[in-house]
């Protein structure tokens, strides 16, 4: 392979320097993502949708843990539907993509391409929800999305199509419901910090900023590298604000008429993404073990003569590695060398690199290459699962560890609206402030600084000072920061 070639492979930039160009860059060279013909449209290659099915995998067993159900619903909904409850129409009118004829015929009523849901699922809920014994209903589905995003798009963060999960659940009681949006968003945090290895903060949006159509919304929220907030997903209690137009009653045990209460949660593709930008480094994409489609390459070394040794000593320590239930690839492609197939699997995050040669059959070992670290370690052959195992979990910890180092260095804490302006502007991160609550003094933090509150958190500090714009007293601390 062409020296030049192999620097054309490389990320070009630095991720320090200019991370939405690293960004870009790493999106198509770790071969994630392809842009679409239409603006803010992509095609998930193979890592990227295997990521993705991890993330589904995991998710699924924690949902099912609690008696949720996988279900599917129409993407088209019908504008009368959309317009029913007028909070939410207003908040995705802008975004709405219309279907408006069929074929040549000028359709009667136009078609909404689903930019959520509730709307469409809750028709069907006014149908199956009777009593209480129907309660509580939880479903949730995994699909697709439309949302016109002409502004700025961005793979995997930002698009006009994404994928998504939306669960969406009907209860007796508001009591009820408050349990579900809590018990969604902690399943969020441990999926996100524990798989994902990227820490977040949580709580409640305020009026502002919360889902259209939601009573209250709560939220989880990472920090990137270039110090914008990211909403890595969010869970709602929709009160009974969907319930009454669309008619979502059921009969108690009291024997009287009462208007159900629901919820909505949902994660998008939005976290592959954000695992991009967080752990990624200038070689290219960094991936925890743990969500990683091929946690493991062996690249075997050979010298002349001595390939066909090579290649079945590195397929028994493939067969060895994979009986411990780690997913391995044997890369042993031709007419590539060693160095580029280094680098290659470097580009595309593989945690951990096994080299395998002559020597190493001699002394009856392998080097093992962290993707983290970039340290090298030899390990005895008959060690090898084990080892792997113990490295892998040391890769995983460490990325979380770097991750919330990083996020608490992101975070300032001030009252002084000078020093607020300032940190967003130049450093950026999280600013966590006093808010008196009022609707005016996020509005002019938000019009002169480009921030909003990112996050109220569930539990206030005993004490409160002022608020930073108006100086009343403060009613929350408030987590500000700019988000894509």
């Amino acid at each position: 392979m062409a020296k030049d070639e192999k620097m054309d492979k490389g990320i070009t930039v630095k991720k320090g320097d200019d991370l939405s160009e690293w960004y870009t860059q790493v999106v198509q060279k770790a071969e994630l993502a392809d842009y679409g013909p239409v603006q803010g449209t992509i095609a998930y290659r193979p890592t990227a949708y295997a990521i993705w099915e991890h993330i589904q995998e995991i998710f699924n067993g924690m949902m099912r843990s609690t008696g949720h159900r996988n279900v599917y619903f129409p993407m088209f909904i019908p504008e009368n539907l959309l317009t029913k409850e007028k909070e939410h129409i207003e908040g995705f009118a802008p975004e709405v993509f219309w279907v408006t004829h069929s074929g040549d015929n000028k359709l009667a009523e136009r078609l909404a391409v689903r930019p959520t849901s509730e709307t469409i699922i809750y028709t069907f809920y006014s149908k199956w929800v009777r009593s209480w014994r129907d309660l509580p209903l939880l479903l949730n589905q995994w699909c697709n999305i439309a949302r016109a995003e002409i502004k700025s798009t961005k793979p995997f963060i930002r698009g006009s199509e994404f994928l998504w999960q939306e669960g969406h659940t009907v209860h007796a009681t508001k009591e009820e419901a408050d349990e579900e949006v809590m018990r969604m968003l902690n399943f969020y945090k441990e999926l996100v910090e524990e798989y994902l290895a990227i820490p977040v903060i949580m709580g409640k949006k305020s009026e502002r900023e919360k889902f259209a159509g939601a009573l209250y919304s709560a939220t989880f929220e990472p920090m990137m590298p270039d110090g914008k907030a990211l909403q890595g997903g969010t869970s709602h209690n929709l009160g009974q604000n969907f319930s009454k137009p669309f008619d979502i009653k059921f009969l108690d045990k009291d024997n009287t008429s009462k208007y159900a209460w629901t919820t909505s949660w949902g994660i998008s593709t939005r976290l592959i993404g954000a695992t991009i930008m967080v752990h990624g480094d200038d070689k290219g994409l960094v991936l925890p073990p743990k969500i990683a489609p091929v946690q493991v390459v062996i690249v075997p070394i050979f010298k002349t003569g001595e390939d066909a040794a090579v290649l079945k000593k590195a397929d028994e320590i493939r067969k060895a590695l994979a009986s411990h239930g780690i997913l391995v690839l044997l890369d042993a492609s031709e007419g590539k060398t060693p160095g580029w197939k280094f680098s290659e699997h470097e580009m595309k995050g593989v945690p951990v690199r096994i080299e395998i040669g002559p020597k190493d059959i001699a002394s009856k070992s392998v080097v093992a290459v962290r993707r983290d670290t970039g340290e090298k370690k030899g390990i005895p052959e008959r060690e090898v699962g084990a080892s792997v195992m113990a490295l892998l979990a040391a890769i995983q910890s460490n990325l979380l560890a770097k991750a919330r180092d990083a996020l608490q260095k992101q975070i300032t804490e001030t009252d002084d609206y000078a020093k607020l302006k300032s940190t967003i502007e130049t450093k950026g991160g999280f600013v966590v402030s006093s808010w008196c609550g009022a609707d005016a003094c996020e509005l002019r933090v938000k019009e002169e600084t480009g921030a909003t509150i990112r996050a109220i958190p569930f539990e206030e500090p005993k004490k409160l000072g002022n608020c930073l714009i108006c100086g009343k007293r403060a009613k929350h601390k408030a987590y500000f920061a700019r988000a894509y």
